[in-house]
């Protein structure tokens, strides 16, 4: 979530006319995450969240993210469900983009995340996964493993980042792509499901957003996302208590193949891979004046070589 569209009180008016939830009492930009415009939106009728889609997302895989958030809310997921207008659209234009307003999910994501996070969060992930089975459309991941030479490519400033970090992706890079697991099991997931996507209320998980990088991919490495976003400590050290309480919570709703398993690794390596490439690309390229801050990539740089170490799953406590 992030800022880069300003909205005018009129505009708002104009948009929000187009729907039944009243008129704005309040709004305000959150700064948190770097994809999105995003804004808190209060209404005569309640709490809402309005979201202006900027730059990574395609806006002809709108419809799809809005109709999977429609799919897994009725299926008793706890997730933003896409408020229709009185035409029973759920986009609109809006300052010179496209928008759409979602219900708001009371509760808080963990700035801290404890080891009694991460059973929940396995369990929900498992939820999720389970959920969209039903879901019968496709969505290419469009981060993927064949997205990430072109994105590093785009960073031709990476050694200004630290000396000779180019070349060092570069070579672990085309062996992690070249190690890439074929023939698992594959499904929609989240593909994001940092801890800032997850709200936690009296101890429970009380929902997920932002399902703007969902796709249809390995399960598994969404686990491999989770595991890099929620077992690191804030040293960089891995925490194995941590992630066996997720993979526990994962594996209490749906079993993981040895197949799975054994490409833990590999598929840790990716997810690393991936989040340290976007981050670096927005490090090295974030317009001035957004409100936005960018996430350092280093983060992620230290997370690949832990997982670049690990011979096999039971590095994460399998």
């Amino acid at each position: 979530m992030a800022v880069y569209t300003e909205v005018t009180d009129e505009a708002l008016a104009a948009f929000l006319a187009l729907y039944d939830i009243g008129a704005v009492v309040a709004y305000r930009g959150i700064a948190e995450g770097v994809e999105n415009s995003n804004y808190a939106l209060k209404t005569t009728q309640g709490d809402f969240i309005l979201t202006l889609y900027e730059k990574r997302v395609n806006t002809a895989d709108l419809p799809w993210f809005l109709g999977l958030m429609e799919h897994l809310a009725a299926q008793g997921l706890s997730c933003p469900l896409p408020v229709r207008a009185r035409d029973g659209r759920n986009l609109n234009p809006l300052a010179g983009k496209v928008a759409a307003i979602t219900t708001f999910l009371p509760g808080v994501w963990p700035r801290r995340v404890l080891t009694e996070h991460c059973e929940p969060l396995g369990e929900a992930l498992a939820k999720l996964h389970l959920a969209g089975e039903g879901f019968a459309l496709a969505r290419r991941n469009g981060l993927g493993p064949d997205a990430w030479a072109p994105l590093l490519e785009k960073c031709e400033d990476a050694d200004a980042v630290q000396p000779g970090l180019g070349g060092e992706l570069a070579g672990w890079l085309k062996d992690i792509v070249a190690d890439w697991p074929q023939g698992l099991p594959v499904g929609h997931i989240h593909a994001d499901l940092f801890p800032d996507n997850v709200f936690f209320l009296d101890g429970k998980i009380s929902g997920l957003i932002d399902f703007y990088f969902a796709c249809t991919d390995i399960y598994a490495y969404d686990i491999a996302v989770c595991l890099n976003a929620w077992c690191f400590e804030r040293d960089f050290s891995f925490n194995i208590t941590k992630s066996r309480a997720l993979l526990r919570g994962y594996m209490a709703h749906r079993a993981l193949s040895d197949a799975e398993a054994d490409a833990l690794p590999v598929l840790a390596q990716g997810a690393a891979m991936r989040f340290l490439l976007t981050r670096l690309y927005d490090w090295l390229n974030t317009p001035p004046g957004a409100l936005v801050t960018p996430k350092d990539p280093m983060d992620y740089y230290r997370r690949l070589r832990f997982h670049l170490a690990a011979k096999d799953a039971s590095a994460y406590g399998l």
